[in-house]
């Protein structure tokens, strides 16, 4: 084989098998026991691809005898191919629940995975499967994986939507009812401050009249009785 060793996708490579035999040999390639090309010497790739990589061995026959070559291994190097992206449950994926995503490309050597979320510079996690529990709208957003390997590396997108389940609204309702039965005790009991405040106010004023109206006549019973005592005292002492 030439080059020898690892091939680059897109390049060329020949396969040579020789034989010393009279009279002169008739060569068959094969790979992995599918025939490929008979009558030549020479086995040549202008532009090998990933399909081309595998095991491959020719025989040389006359009408002496026939042979077998030793097997020679074509191993196509390439940088991810375009990632396909999926996610697990597929469908409306609801608040609180669990949600797999899963990223594979063609790439030899295999490819590293590396998963990050839009506008987020540190990655959210490594390896082929991203799990994400307990799922909140925060959650929703781009979320791309990174297939990377010595050869390059290729980027897929996919957009993840979370959605408030019945459970979630029915529990923010409950949450909602609660708040509000603990309010109105709040506001009633205000409500009947305000009013007996209102009541004590205005039973005092009434008081307060009664009151200089009884400070304002005591003088004057006193005074009548005080004249009448005198009246008396002077009667008496005419009588004497």
């Amino acid at each position: 084989m030439n080059p020898s060793g690892d091939v680059m996708k897109d390049s060329s490579v020949n396969l040579t098998c020789s034989i010393d035999a009279n009279p002169a040999a008739k060569y068959t390639w094969y790979k992995e026991k599918q025939l490929l090309l008979s009558g030549e010497p020479q086995l040549v790739f202008t532009s090998v691809q990933s399909s081309d990589s595998g095991e491959y061995y020719c025989t040389a026959e006359n009408e002496l005898g026939k042979t077998t070559s030793e097997y020679v291994s074509l191993n196509v190097k390439y940088g991810p191919q375009t990632s396909t992206l999926s996610v697990s449950p597929s469908g409306e994926i609801v608040e609180g629940s669990s949600v797999t995503l899963t990223c594979s490309s063609d790439a030899n050597p295999a490819a590293n995975y590396t998963w990050y979320k839009e506008n987020e510079d540190s990655p959210k996690a490594s390896g082929q499967i991203f799990t994400i529990t307990d799922l909140r709208p925060e959650h929703s957003g781009n979320y791309y994986c990174e297939a990377q390997n010595t050869r390059g590396r290729r980027n897929s997108t996919l957009n993840l939507t979370v959605v408030a389940g019945k459970s979630v609204l029915i529990m923010n309702i409950i949450r909602l009812t609660l708040v509000v039965l603990m309010l109105i005790p709040l506001v009633v009991l205000s409500l009947w401050t305000r009013k007996k405040k209102k009541t004590l106010s205005l039973n005092s004023e009434p008081n307060e009249a009664v009151e200089m109206m009884e400070v304002d006549s005591c003088p004057g019973y006193e005074n009548s009785t005080t004249a009448a005592q005198t009246q008396d005292t002077e009667e008496q002492e005419d009588l004497v």
